[in-house]
């Protein structure tokens, strides 16, 4: 490789990184790199599979750690099966449902599956895939004992969450503090080099880094990654807050809810969800918000679908006859009854023709909210909370955005 390339993927490894620690601001990756030259690094991301789908935001450790592959390092993706079965604590206002193993294969599966897009799944030495069930479930009642025993209570009530939870007097259970541990551990099984994680996973990365130390390794750098702000422009991405793009939306769904991210949001959404360069972005903000939605649907469907999809949205807007400022129609809620039957809003909102046209087409598969289908024909809405800055779609062809 010569000095240009090294430079090059030095480069596209310091984008969009919020923070290198322990003590390295994100320019000194160069650092890291230096301390392991006679090898490739071992990068870890761990992700539990407590859900089905996954979404733009989840996407950004993914790509780093792609980057890294790239640059001819070993990514080790770690499926939490086991760790899953309890969950994450991070950002959590009370305790997680525990899911059984057999929810947990599922999802681990359609998780795989969503990430084969980003990841290098065919170069040979670029990605192992382990399970943490292989050796957590292993742990005999010392080896509990002995993580235990590498922290206090009050390290673990430092943990933002944990604070907040005890502060409003919520209940946290024990075996929410085991959780850290593991995925600490985690870390010393796979002899990680460095973590990757989101800007609320520094607590559970340091709790890695102290028990390599403890197990005799090297403690793993940790490499933080910023949070996506969802598609509302307020809060970060999340399917409960209907602000997100799923990985698996289909791609008219996909490039719609792009190319309507506000203009102070597309500088973040290039710079971690692209591999264009800042520079080379056009003035307009407009022609940006189309670049990006062309861009990111690319890359998820490939290059003739992201046409197909832009070329439909435009005869959506005004049969083929859309001006470049103009975007999605939007349908306002401001008149609209709640709660309200989803056949009944198809109709109001002309999507379709009566409400029993509604009916129809929920029962046909043909309608859509946010590219997840709807099949139940008596669904309704119990506040317009539920329903704003959403797309609700029918068939191909006809698409609206609620609106306030």
């Amino acid at each position: 490789m010569t000095t240009g390339e090294k430079q090059m993927n030095l480069g596209w490894l310091q984008r969009g990184t919020s923070e290198i620690f322990p003590d390295q601001p994100p320019e000194s990756l160069s650092q890291v790199l230096q301390t392991y030259r006679d090898r490739p690094l071992r990068v870890k991301l761990g992700v539990d599979p407590t859900g089905t789908q996954l979404h733009l935001g989840h996407s950004i450790p993914f790509r780093k750690l792609r980057a890294f592959q790239d640059a001819g390092h070993t990514a080790v993706l770690i499926i939490g099966d086991f760790t899953a079965r309890i969950g994450d604590p991070t950002g959590k206002s009370e305790v997680r449902s525990q899911l059984t193993p057999a929810q947990v294969q599922e999802n681990a599966q359609d998780y795989l599956n969503q990430l084969r897009p980003i990841l290098d799944f065919a170069t040979p030495g670029r990605l192992e895939i382990r399970y943490n069930s292989e050796w957590l479930e292993k742990l005999d009642l010392s080896k509990i004992l002995e993580l235990l025993g590498t922290m206090t209570v009050g390290q673990m009530l430092a943990k933002e969450a944990f604070a907040q939870r005890y502060h409003q007097e919520n209940p946290i259970f024990l075996h929410e503090f085991l959780y850290p541990l593991m995925q600490g551990y985690d870390s010393v099984m796979v002899e990680a080099d460095v973590e990757l994680g989101g800007t609320d996973q520094k607590f559970n990365i340091a709790v890695g880094r102290d028990l390599q130390r403890h197990f005799g390794q090297k403690p793993q750098f940790g490499l933080l990654l910023p949070i996506l702000i969802g598609t509302d422009g307020s809060q970060k991405m999340s399917k409960s807050l209907h602000n997100y793009v799923g990985l698996t939306e289909d791609a008219l769904s996909m490039y719609s809810k792009l190319e309507k991210i506000p203009d102070n949001l597309l500088k973040d959404y290039f710079e971690l969800l692209t591999d264009i360069l800042l520079e080379e972005l056009a003035d307009n903000p407009r022609e940006c918000q189309k670049q990006l939605a062309l861009t990111v649907v690319s890359q998820y469907h490939g290059v003739e679908a992201a046409k197909q999809a832009q070329n439909a949205a435009i005869e959506i807007i005004q049969g083929g006859k859309a001006t470049s400022s103009e975007a999605v129609p939007e349908y306002s809620l401001s008149g609209v009854e709640f709660p309200v039957k989803l056949f009944y809003l198809l109709s109001v909102s002309g999507l379709c023709q009566s409400s029993g046209d509604g009916r129809r087409q929920i029962q046909g598969g043909a309608v859509k909210l946010d590219g997840d289908r709807l099949e139940d024909v008596n669904l309704s809405f119990e506040s317009p909370e539920q329903l704003q800055n959403r797309v609700l779609q029918v068939g191909k062809k006809k698409f609206i955005r609620l609106v306030p």
